[in-house]
């Protein structure tokens, strides 16, 4: 497809004529010219099971159209479901590799059926197909079903913890304040907003580097604890636990080795490794009392430490 500055005059900017499609994005008009294939080149049965292919994945795509609206950053001026077919098209069309046969030998195939289709190929590939790469955010998978919100945590900064996007439109950011924002999404690049405060919440502001998508378990980037470049001498208490809120537990390992009873005494050439894990999907871990979001969280000793885990109730949301 070529670019072009500009339409002649008398010319829509979207459309087609003379066998040229006009198409604007981002105030860029591009035009293509549709090629002058003999019918017979559409018969064939490879031409069909692609055809079949993209009716499928249309059918996903319109399926979840307004969550994949929120939870993509287009490239270019492409648009959010162009990014989410093409981070995934791979692994769409292995998913659906079957029903295209089907479709293509005359058996009816529903929107249940596709969906079914790619919830069982997540299951069995369970980081192959993106249901949110939104810029600024941690990347969420598909591990099985649709879900009926994503969480997207943010990589780092102190303003936007956590983003909650609803399949019924919904999106619920949590702030590092506490404040919660919820913007009802209308249509592409509309929504209406309210805000007011958190409910049920324990969060403490902070940083956001190291935490994760769904589950809230996942690797990070460096402690954002400072730690003395030389190793500090004594035996510390580590210490970690649950805040009064409740919503989960604290798991810790010591130089790779679970310790029990909710603390250790570790020296500064030791590894503390603090993992908050969510009761069930209905909880969302935010924070550490101390302000810091990476979970899970490694530590070098350098004094005493004693923090509980801040767990997010999303059933209150």
């Amino acid at each position: 497809m070529a670019k072009i500055s500009q339409v002649g005059p008398g010319r829509k900017t979207n459309g087609t004529i003379d066998g040229i499609t006009y198409i604007t994005r981002g105030g860029v008009t591009y035009a293509r010219s549709a090629p002058n294939m003999p019918a017979s080149a559409y018969n064939t049965p490879a031409a069909k099971k692609r055809q079949a292919m993209f009716t499928l994945i249309q059918m996903h795509l319109k399926y979840h159209l307004r969550t994949i609206r929120q939870t993509f950053t287009p490239s270019g001026n492409g648009t959010p479901t162009n990014r989410y077919y093409s981070v995934n098209a791979k692994a769409l069309n292995a998913a659906l590799e079957s029903l295209a046969n089907s479709f293509v030998a005359g058996t009816d195939v529903t929107i249940t059926d596709v969906e079914a289709a790619i919830s069982a190929y997540a299951a069995e590939h369970p980081t192959s197909i993106r249901i949110a790469s939104l810029s600024g955010y941690r990347e969420v998978y598909l591990t099985g079903p649709w879900p009926e919100r994503i969480v997207l945590n943010a990589l780092a900064g102190d303003s936007t913890v956590i983003v909650i996007v609803n399949e019924n439109g919904t999106q619920t950011t949590i702030n590092a304040d506490g404040t919660k924002t919820i913007e009802v999404y209308t249509g592409e690049g509309a929504s209406e907003s309210s805000s007011g405060s958190t409910e049920g919440s324990n969060s403490s502001s902070g940083s956001t580097e190291g935490s994760e998508g769904n589950g809230g378990n996942g690797g990070g980037s460096v402690d954002p604890n400072p730690v003395n470049p030389e190793t500090p001498s004594g035996s510390f208490t580590i210490a970690a636990g649950v805040g009064s809120d409740g919503g989960g537990s604290v798991s810790i390992k010591k130089n790779g080795v679970a310790v029990e009873g909710g603390s250790v005494q570790a020296t500064g050439s030791d590894t503390v490794v603090l993992q908050a894990v969510p009761e069930n999907a209905n909880f969302q871990f935010m924070s550490w009392s101390d302000g810091n979001s990476q979970n899970p969280r490694t530590i070098q000793p350098s004094a005493d430490m004693n923090v509980t885990a801040n767990f997010l109730d999303l059933s209150k949301i």
